[in-house]
């Protein structure tokens, strides 16, 4: 079971990104899928998550600091969970994870996930 995060950049205050994050290994359409973010000399800590209920229904997350800002979407036909970041700030640099877990109530917590993908550099300038 493999996450493979990409898309980051460097990109201008205002600007926009999309990162995708495509999972390999299994079938992860139910999954618990999260992204978190470690900005240099910090800890790493929750950007967004999104769970789906044994019903189909979806539940999405936001830190309070990129609410309004991010999207966090998934295309199951492709296994592949994305990251839409619009309204960049400087603040916002920081390597951004991908990472998943079955299931789990804590969707904001880190430690409950046990799929992580390599992260992905976002770099915004001001």
């Amino acid at each position: 079971v493999q996450l493979q995060a990409s898309g980051g950049g460097l990109v201008q205050a205002g600007g926009s990104l999309r990162l995708s994050c495509a999972a390999s290994g299994g079938s992860f359409s139910s999954f618990v899928m999260g992204w978190f973010r470690q900005a240099p000399g910090k800890e790493r800590y929750f950007v967004a998550a999104m769970t789906i209920s044994w019903l189909g229904g979806v539940t999405t997350y936001y830190a309070d600091d990129v609410k309004g800002r991010f999207t966090i979407s998934r295309e199951n036909a492709k296994n592949t969970v994305y990251l839409h970041m619009n309204s960049l700030k400087p603040e916002d640099t920081a390597v951004y994870y991908c990472a998943a877990v079955r299931w789990t109530t804590k969707p904001l917590i880190e430690s409950e996930y046990n799929y992580w993908g390599q992260g992905t550099l976002v770099t915004v300038s001001s």
